[in-house]
């Protein structure tokens, strides 16, 4: 690990706050120590999205997958039951709020 220098001193570099997850992922998977961490930092993220960015984001995609608004609101309600942190449920109304305001 770095230890950066601050003026005359030695300042050891802090630890990833998941560094034992790191060390984990790398000791039981074939990544490497920087894909382990490029990985972990893609799942915060992706946990990370609030209720409306989540939905937003999903609706986006399944429309485009040229889904309609029923079949996407109905399964937006089944994945965000399904989320680690599960979402309170939603009405379509309050869906199709978020998406279009």
């Amino acid at each position: 690990m770095d230890t950066p220098r601050l003026g005359s001193r030695s300042v050891p570099a802090s630890p990833h706050p998941h560094e034992d997850l790191l060390a984990h992922l790398a000791r039981t998977t074939a990544l490497a120590p920087p894909d382990a961490a490029r990985v972990l930092a893609e799942v915060l993220a992706y946990f990370a999205e609030t209720t409306e960015e989540y939905v937003r984001r999903r609706h986006g995609e399944l429309q485009a997958r040229g889904l309609t608004n029923d079949r996407i609101f109905a399964r937006l309600d089944g994945e965000l039951a399904a989320r680690r942190v599960a979402a309170p449920r939603l009405s379509a109304r309050q869906l199709r709020r978020i998406v279009y305001g």
